[in-house]
């Protein structure tokens, strides 16, 4: 999703998933020095700097029209050797690994423009580019956000829901293609159905929904 001035809050910065995903990067890095990461997307490398900080091999992914852009903040941040580009298709993860290859993968958006049923071998193809025991942050817009208000799909099944915004939400934070908003209970239903234990599921304040799933 392109970032608009009227965006939803990621809460980038201040966001627990976030936090917590940085935290056990510093715990796996006490333990063993060599943690790899996986940032998806890339966004303006904020979080992947600050896990570059923490002394991780970092990965972020996004489109290929975006890799000058990313390279360049980048190596103007003075990170080179520790963080890589591989162009992806958001929310797919990058190709250019071999399976198993993170300790830590970060999801930050994405999901919401595909199906329910398009996004379980997402996420089945996220697991599997993590470790055993490594740990898929996810967040994902909610559907009760303010993005749920009069949305076509509130009523519908999570199997069935995939719908445009109301006219003027979709004029607020530039969404125009159908989405598929999600409840806790969704995402946990998500993540269970494709094969990955959950740790954690929340609700945040602005309605947006954030998990914790590992691979075992």
């Amino acid at each position: 999703m392109t970032a608009h001035t009227n965006a939803i809050p990621w809460e980038t910065g201040n966001d627990e998933i976030e936090r917590l995903a940085l935290e056990e990067c510093a715990k796996r890095q006490r333990i063993d020095h060599s943690v790899s990461v996986l940032v998806l997307p890339a966004g303006h490398c904020d979080l992947a700097f600050r896990f570059a900080r923490l002394g991780a091999q970092v990965t972020v992914a996004d489109t290929p029209a975006l890799q000058q852009e990313i390279e360049g903040r980048i190596l103007a941040a003075g990170l080179k050797d520790t963080i890589r580009f591989l162009p992806c298709t958001v929310p797919e993860p990058p190709t250019g690994d071999s399976p198993g290859h993170f300790d830590i993968i970060v999801l930050r958006r994405g999901l919401c423009f595909q199906p329910y049923q398009q996004s379980k071998p997402t996420i089945r193809r996220l697991m599997q580019q993590l470790r055993i025991g490594g740990k898929l942050f996810l967040s994902i817009l909610g559907l009760h956000s303010e993005l749920g208000d009069d949305y076509a799909g509130r009523e519908q099944s999570i199997y069935e829901r995939f719908a445009p915004l109301t006219e003027c939400i979709a004029k607020k934070y530039g969404i125009k293609a159908p989405v598929c908003l999600y409840s806790e209970r969704d995402v946990f239903l998500l993540l269970l159905e494709s094969g990955a234990s959950v740790l954690r599921t929340q609700t945040t304040t602005w309605g947006n929904v954030k998990a914790i799933a590992v691979r075992v």
